[in-house]
């Protein structure tokens, strides 16, 4: 019987893709931080793992280069792109409070790293079951 990972991985794998481009952008906006009239963003975790379960809105695919690369399916980043309300704007528009942007990317390092803890754990499930737990 073949392994689906998939089945295996569950959500984590769409997780570990979420995290990096929260990454991304939270990188971004305290890159920022002092451009006038830049809008802070940040992606909505909880709305890009719904979409991700449902199968529904504008999905982001990556490609599979050659036949035996994994298939990643698909993950609804750009779509749960939002932008941030600011606690205290500021008089230039700009809208980055670069203690909340650091607060957040902190956390999101954090939760990115338990993602690859608990995806390493499976694959060492899988792999012991596989050599019969040798």
């Amino acid at each position: 019987m073949p392994i689906n990972f998939q089945t295996a991985l569950g959500v984590h794998e769409q997780a570990l893709y979420a995290r990096a481009r929260r990454t991304e952008v939270l990188g971004a906006n305290m890159a920022n931080a002092d451009t006038p009239g830049y809008k802070a963003r940040d992606v909505d975790f909880k709305a890009v793992l719904e979409s991700t379960q449902t199968g529904t809105s504008h999905q982001v695919s990556t490609a599979r280069t050659h036949q035996t690369h994994i298939n990643t399916g698909s993950v609804d980043i750009e779509a749960a792109l939002k932008y941030r309300n600011p606690y205290q704007p500021s008089e230039d528009g700009n809208t980055v409070e670069l203690h909340v942007e650091q607060a957040n990317f902190a956390e999101n390092a954090i939760r990115y790293q338990a993602t690859l803890t608990f995806l390493g754990s499976k694959f060492n499930g899988i792999k012991t079951a596989l050599t019969g737990g040798r």
